[in-house]
This record gives C-alpha cells, structure tokens and sequence, in this order.
C-alpha cells in the first residue's frame, strides 16, 4: 500500500516537472521569434533603402553620362570653330602684305583730305574777316540817325543792309527822295572799296494792294511791280549818282511775299516795307579761291568706292 502510494506521488511530480520544462520551453519559443521578427523588420527595411539608394545611384549614373555625351558634342563643335578660325587667320595672314599696301594709300588720302579741309576753314575764315570789316566800316560811316533806319547784318557770310521804306523813296512812289541821297553815298563808297563783292538789291514790300489811281502809279499793277521799280531805282541811283560798276548790279523784287512779320499792325507793315542791299563775295573768285589746294597742290580726288 505504502509503495503504490509512493509510486503515485512520483509519477505526479514527474508530471509537474515536465509541464513545468514545457511552458519554458514555450516562453523561450516566443522570446526567440520575437527577435527573429525583430530582426526580419530591421533588414526588410535595410533592403529596402538599398533599394532606393541604387535607383538614386542609377539615376545620378544616367545624368553623368548625358552630361558626359554634351561634353563631347561641345568638344567637337568647339574643334570645329578652331579649324575655321585657323584658316581665317591663315588667308589673313597671306593679304595681310597687300592690306598694309591700302591701309598707306588710305592714310595719305586722309591726311590730304584733312589738309584741304584746313585750307577750306582759313578760306572761310578769310571771307567772314572781310565780311566784317566791310560791316564795320559801313555802321561806322552811317550817323546815329542813319543807323534808326539802316539795319546792317552779316548772315552766312553774306552782308545785308535793309534800309526803311519811308527813308528812301517818295510817299506812295518809286522814285528815291532827297534824304536817301547821303546815306547811298556812303553805301557806294563801301561797295566801290569792296571790288570783290557782287550787289544785288532787293525790293519788298508788304500786303497792301498798290493804289495806281494817281498818275505816277497808273502803270503799276502789283507789289511785285512795285518792288522791282524799286529795287532799279536804287541801282541805277547807285550807277549813275555814286559811280557804282553796274556790272556788280542787280535789281530784283520779292513783292509781299518775304516779309519780315505778320502784316497785322501798322508797325509790322512798316518792317516788311524794305529794301535790302545784299553784298555777296562773287561767285567765280570764292571758288577759284576754295580750288587752290593747299601748297600748291590739287585738291585732292574723291577715293573710289
């Protein structure tokens, strides 16, 4: 009896034992697959940023080698502009002799051309000086009361001496009255001094219609009419009175149509009413003067395009 009670006891703590080596084991089991879990999270995340870093890697390896391809591209288009080049400069180099041969000739028509260009200022310069003094000498000659009505200006190397309606002819007349007798004595003597100076004189008057009922008037149609009679009473004045060559004469009219202001006012038709003396250099010597080259050279030639 005692035996078979022992050997029940024995065999219940064989099965406590063992149930007890079994549920550690267990624990042990899912201690362990935990970390292998652990550790498949850990390299299935490591694959998978291998991953992605060989994509970026291959994508980085694309772009070097486009860029690589462009590099040469370049490199031989940059080949291509140094062989032309080379033989730009080498046909460069073969006129460069003919070259410096038109660069001389070019040099020496330019320095000519500047030495006549200086002769054509001195030329210039010579003209407006005798303009001057011409201008000078006549406003000196003229009294104060002359000079009222005596406007004498230089203008482009041209003299102009502009001389009032009411001083020089008779009222609602051609003819040249008694007062201007001084005052063209003195413009005569100046155009005498001056031999080299071509006259012409010029008639103007303003927009007033001529009033030809009188006698002296009847002939007269217009103010064109009016200013040439004008104008050739002052010159055969100035040839017959005062000895003026008439081959340096010339009479012309402008009637209405150069004036000085508007013909509104009494004021401005009394400015418009004028006779203008205009002393010009002659033509042919101002000319022959611009001709003479410089030391006794030709002027000298346009160079062919």
């Amino acid at each position: 009896m005692k035996k078979n009670v022992f050997m029940l006891s024995l065999a219940a703590g064989l099965m406590l034992m063992s149930g007890c080596a079994s549920k550690k084991s267990l624990q042990n089991c899912q201690l362990e697959n935990q970390n292998l879990s652990s550790q498949y999270a850990k390299v299935k995340e490591e694959l998978s940023d291998t991953k992605a870093d060989l994509a970026a890697a291959k994508t980085r390896v694309q772009l070097l080698t486009d860029q690589l391809a462009q590099q040469k591209e370049l490199m031989a288009q940059q080949k291509k502009n140094q062989e032309a080049l080379q033989k730009s400069l080498d046909k460069s180099l073969l006129n460069a002799g003919s070259n410096n041969v038109n660069i001389s000739k070019l040099v020496d028509q330019i320095n000519e051309s500047n030495q006549y260009i200086r002769h054509l200022v001195n030329v210039k310069s010579k003209s407006d000086s005798l303009n001057v003094v011409l201008t000078n000498n006549l406003t000196r000659s003229l009294s104060k009361e002359e000079l009222k009505e005596v406007d004498v200006q230089v203008l482009k190397g041209v003299v102009y001496i502009s001389l009032a309606d009411n001083m020089l002819y008779k009222s609602g007349s051609y003819e040249i009255n008694d007062r201007a007798a001084e005052t063209l004595s003195k413009i005569a003597k100046i155009i005498t001094d001056y031999k080299d100076y071509d006259v012409l004189i010029e008639g103007n008057t303003d927009n007033v219609p001529v009033n030809n009922q009188s006698e002296h008037m009847k002939n007269i149609r217009n103010n064109w009419d009016l200013s040439c009679l004008r104008a050739s009473s002052v010159v055969q004045a100035l040839q017959n009175q005062y000895g003026v060559d008439p081959k340096r004469l010339t009479a012309g009219g402008r009637g209405e149509f150069n004036p000085l202001t508007d013909n509104d006012s009494e004021l401005g038709k009394q400015r418009n009413r004028r006779t203008q003396i205009i002393i010009t250099p002659k033509l042919d010597q101002f000319m022959e003067l611009i001709d003479k080259a410089p030391e006794g050279e030709e002027a000298p030639a346009v160079p062919a395009e």
